[in-house]
């Protein structure tokens, strides 16, 4: 009886385990044959598999970057208007006759430079990233609006600057391209690299990385330097993808950022964030968007059905790691 009564815990713990560990995986997948089936025509085709992958794009280029700062148990709830002030100051250099590599250089610039304050103040003070964060993000809105006055910025974009975002390489664009070395650069950055298993170690255990001598606030300023560096990127190549840049055009990215970063996280064990987790929970967000949008679900229920999958993983995880 009581061997009995072990081998059912066993397997219990076990099952909720597989769906800690699985289920988000298993929920991607359903949604891609569900999206097959009801709209084969037009979702399950090899052109919508490389559109869907430029849906993303910036998405992941964003995710990453917050996937960082959530790597040391910290959030920059400034992304958002990081992405705008980025995307209007590429798009304004551009009109104004900047030479293409500085026109996105320069924003990318003034992030890391951003991210830098950010993670100075934080450090420094000891403040609470998200209250620091979120007032530096409505600092930049301000600011956005002063710089263009309100104003979408449209004329005059030269076609130069729509190439990086409009144009495709051997049939995939070049977005899904910068996309993949993001990607692949920040999982090398974070696996391979000194500074990227210092980040995880400070996030696993900060008292104990500081008692080993790791510089803690050197390593968490980096971290909201890089994020908001690559938020502005992903502002600069919005703007290179419409041919324009709006004063909130990268405001919608930021909650979508984090629901990729922690969607990534229910598909470890450990519930620890990561970048291939971040790039797989993008991946779920744009399937979902664009399979819903195929067959053309109002917005509203969208944003409602996303929101209940981002849940249900979260509980998974949680209750897989209380085991």
């Amino acid at each position: 009886m009581e061997q009995t009564e072990k081998t059912l815990l066993g397997r219990d713990i076990f099952n909720k385990n597989m769906l800690s560990s699985y289920g988000t995986i298993v929920a991607g997948i359903l949604i891609v044959i569900i999206f097959s089936i009801l709209s084969p025509s037009s979702f399950a085709t090899f052109d919508n598999f490389i559109n869907i992958t430029r849906q993303i794009s910036l998405l992941v280029i964003i995710a990453v970057g917050a996937t960082l700062v959530m790597t040391v148990k910290e959030f920059d709830l400034s992304i958002g208007a990081m992405a705008s002030l980025g995307g209007v100051i590429s798009a304004k250099l551009a009109a104004d006759g900047m030479p293409i590599t500085l026109a996105i250089l320069i924003p990318i610039i003034i992030g890391f430079l951003v991210g830098l304050v950010n993670g100075y103040i934080i450090t420094k003070f000891n403040v609470l990233s998200f209250v620091t964060t979120l007032a530096m993000g409505t600092v930049i809105g301000g600011f956005t609006f002063w710089f263009t006055g309100g104003s979408t910025i449209f004329e005059n974009i030269p076609s130069e600057f729509k190439w990086i975002g409009q144009t495709s390489v051997i049939g995939i664009p070049l977005l899904s391209i910068v996309m993949i070395l993001v990607v692949a650069f920040f999982w090398y950055f974070m696996t391979q690299m000194v500074v990227g298993r210092r980040l995880y170690a400070i996030g696993g255990n900060e008292k104990a990385s500081k008692v080993s001598g790791i510089p803690i606030k050197r390593y968490k300023t980096l971290a909201f330097a890089l994020c908001s560096m690559l938020a502005a990127l992903t502002g600069a190549l919005l703007a290179s993808r419409l041919g324009s840049a709006h004063p909130t055009g990268g405001d919608g990215y930021f909650l979508n950022a984090y629901a990729a970063v922690f969607l990534g996280m229910t598909i470890v064990r450990s519930g620890v964030s990561n970048v291939f987790g971040t790039l797989f929970g993008a991946a779920v967000l744009g399937v979902l968007a664009n399979g819903l949008t195929i067959l053309e679900i109002p917005t509203f229920m969208q944003n409602v059905i996303t929101g209940i999958i981002i849940i249900v993983a979260l509980i998974l995880q949680k209750i897989g790691r209380e085991n």
